[in-house]
């Protein structure tokens, strides 16, 4: 028979009576000696970080990838090399604008994150379910999400704002016109595209660069919801679908694609390739198939896992670079400030972050040092005593490896360090060719739920708006200018 075992404080010893309070008698005051008690009440005090700025709501599972096309045409990343191999990942869907008290089932775009335990560390596609965002110079990020969020005095949505800051920005028609489309609200996680969304760069062996967007295609069919179809949905019905789907052996897939472009193709393209509001003609840069994602696995603890794991793109491993795309080139410095300061210094030690792979390094201390285990050395992430600098006379210790050195990356030819205004780019032709591929019951939808917003604008940004939707398309300006008509 197993003994039961015995309930210990936090360092380890024993509890004779969890259930009452040490008081001076039966219906006297408390004590000052109730450590066990102020151990409890204090931990329970700190049992939340703080929620994402952005991505605050959001449920996650572990799975594999599969690959099945050989890229070492492309990249040395290890885990691209031969059809089969398979890498374990954990993927987290999320809300973007809502927090924790928000619901699966806002109009907003998904969250769409992927962490690749390589045998060369870890990679992750930090994207969304659409292949495109607001903004393509990052300055204005932290007002974007401002103007998405609740009204700071009421503490409730404001569209107002939303439609406001979008009339100031055209950069954005491309995203919010499929914010607002169908596509707005995904039926689950499930029935979702993801998309890496930011230009990334593959380089093979030869040293040879080419510039490459991933693509999660799933393999459930998209469906979405309409306004009126949420009505009366739990808010966690996403989060549950997932869970359930997984633990009913129902495991939700992907097929993942990347479109590649060469380098002398984007020095000549019309097209700028590092703008995040644009996506890439599919008739000039098709899509390749390269494996399949499925997930199989739920967590087993939410807050360890799902509330804790740390995704940023600056997590790159050999064969795979960043791109001059201004939005991802302040991610780089951006999301891993964020997750030191959320979760703290040594987030990557976590088990949820830790690469599977030995981790050799220099970098020391702060809090909660030590959590991770070598998996080869046995070594705690703090190093033990040994050397903490480099470079060093010892020849055990972790050097450089110069065969994964990524090639130069061009710069533009006499290009000047500056501020460079992208108001005057081509905002609206993408969102013309996106609304003129919808079919009529789609553009009605669009201009509704355009309408339901805007109407609550200011006259002079519903002017802009309308100027915008007509640069785009006449006949969507028409039918967003109706539909505002039919709501006086």
């Amino acid at each position: 028979m197993t003994k039961t075992p015995t309930l210990t404080t936090a360092n380890g010893a024993p509890i004779a009576d969890d259930n009452n309070s040490i008081s001076a008698g039966q219906r006297g005051p408390l004590t000052f000696d109730n450590f066990r008690l102020m151990e409890k009440l204090a931990h329970f005090n700190r049992e939340r970080i703080p929620e994402r700025i952005v991505h605050a709501r959001g449920t996650g599972a572990y799975g594999t990838f599969t690959l099945t096309d050989d890229l070492s045409d492309l990249t040395i990343a290890d885990f691209m090399q031969g059809v089969g191999k398979k890498t374990e990942v954990f993927t987290r869907f999320s809300t973007v604008g809502g927090g924790q008290d928000s619901s699966d089932y806002a109009r907003d775009p998904r969250g769409f994150a992927v962490k690749f335990y390589t045998d060369q560390g870890i990679f992750d596609i930090v994207g969304n379910n659409t292949p495109v965002f607001f903004l393509r110079d990052p300055s204005k990020f932290p007002d974007f999400v401002h103007s998405q969020k609740k009204n700071p005095r009421t503490n409730l949505p404001d569209p107002a704002a939303m439609f406001e800051f979008w009339a100031n920005h055209p950069q954005s028609m491309h995203q919010m016109t499929i914010l607002m489309s169908d596509r707005g609200i995904p039926s689950s996680y499930r029935h979702m595209n993801g998309y890496g969304s930011h230009t990334l760069s593959f380089w093979n062996s030869d040293g040879r660069r080419v510039w490459i967007k991933f693509h999660l295609k799933t393999d459930q069919d998209v469906k979405t919801l309409t306004g009126a179809e949420t009505a009366g949905l739990p808010s966690h019905g996403a989060q549950r679908d997932l869970v359930e789907s997984i633990d009913l052996g129902i495991y939700p897939s992907w097929t993942v694609k990347i479109q590649v472009m060469t380098e002398t193709e984007a020095k000549h393209s019309a097209l700028n390739p590092f703008d995040l509001t644009k996506v890439w003609p599919h008739n000039e840069y098709p899509l390749r198939e390269i494996g399949k994602l499925t997930l199989d696995r739920n967590v087993t603890n939410y807050f360890a896992e799902t509330e804790q794991v740390a995704f940023s793109p600056s997590n790159l491993v050999p064969g795979i670079g960043a791109s001059p795309d201004k939005m991802l080139q302040a991610r780089l410095m951006v999301y891993p400030d964020a997750q030191r300061h959320r979760v703290g210094t040594n987030y990557q030690q976590l088990p949820v972050n830790a690469p599977r792979c030995p981790v050799n390094h220099y970098q020391r201390d702060g809090a909660m040092a030590g959590l991770a285990v070598c998996p080869v050395t046995g070594d705690t992430a703090n190093q033990n005593g040994d050397v903490n600098f480099y470079p060093n006379d010892r020849d055990y210790a972790p050097k450089p490896d110069p065969s994964v050195a990524e090639p130069p990356m061009p710069l533009e030819q006499d290009a000047w360090v500056g501020a460079f205004d992208t108001e005057e780019e081509d905002n609206f032709s993408q969102a013309g060719n996106l609304y003129r591929i919808m079919t009529e019951d789609q553009q009605k939808q669009l201009a509704a739920n355009i309408a339901g917003g805007l109407i609550q604008a200011e006259t002079s940004v519903q002017e802009r708006m309308l100027r915008q939707f007509a640069a785009a398309d006449e006949g969507y300006a028409n039918r967003v200018e109706t539909a505002m008509k039919g709501l006086l």
